[in-house]
């Protein structure tokens, strides 16, 4: 279980939080409840995720972690807390973040690709923003921004928080009995970390393609223009 997963980039990888020599070595829970609040909470998008609360049920299985049953409500109770940090930050200083410059951290299309999200599901992007990284990051802001009324929010919250925290984490619990599981654990984690980035892949790809077409259209107009001056 301390195998460095080399492939992945150092934050992304649960190993670099949880494994020998890791940030948190030897706590995991703490380990897994800080990151969860800062992705969730505190605007910060670049880490694990399902990989790191996957990670941290398969260690709970070895007995190398609390117990499952502290493990998985502590872990959703985290997710749901940082999410309600999320949600108060929209509401104080959400209308900012759509004018703020793009960081090495901190992308604008992150905010407004988020926007977009919240928009075509509605409340029950809540939930499904849970599964996917980046957009759970900022779908809480934007809820804040949208003054969502606060009762249904915290509702849809509590159930995505429980699905996602409790729910990955209890998977990984279970199948860290598993010797496939435990022998391919590196393997694993990269295709958790690929499957929960999929989302991010194709909303870039969306992005990158409409903005292609609208260059196209405003290059097309303009040549009549250019033509007729001439």
């Amino acid at each position: 279980m301390s195998t460095t997963v080399v492939a992945m980039p150092g934050l992304l990888d649960p190993m670099y939080w949880l494994g020998a020599g890791g940030v948190f070595h030897g706590a995991v829970l703490p380990a897994i409840l800080v990151v969860v609040f800062i992705e969730t909470g505190l605007l910060f998008p670049l880490l694990p995720g399902e990989s790191l609360l996957f990670t941290g049920g398969l260690l709970a299985a070895k007995g190398l972690a609390p117990d499952i049953w502290v493990l998985a409500p502590a872990v959703a109770v985290v997710a749901v807390l940082g999410d309600q940090c999320g949600y108060f930050i929209g509401r104080r200083i959400g209308p900012a973040l759509f004018k703020k410059e793009d960081s090495r951290f901190f992308k604008k299309h992150y905010v407004t690709e988020s926007h977009a999200f919240f928009e075509k599901y509605g409340p029950w992007a809540i939930i499904l923003a849970r599964f996917a990284p980046f957009v759970r990051t900022f779908v809480p802001v934007v809820a804040g921004v949208s003054y969502m009324r606060y009762p249904v929010y915290l509702g849809f919250d509590i159930v995505g928080g429980v699905l996602w925290g409790g729910g990955v984490t209890t998977l990984g619990y279970f199948l860290g009995n598993v010797p496939v599981v435990h022998e391919n654990l590196e393997k694993i984690i990269l295709v958790i970390l690929f499957v929960s980035m999929i989302p991010a892949f194709l909303a870039a790809g969306k992005a990158y393609r409409n903005r292609h077409r609208v260059a196209g259209e405003a290059e097309a107009a303009d040549e009549p223009a250019t033509e007729s001056t001439a």
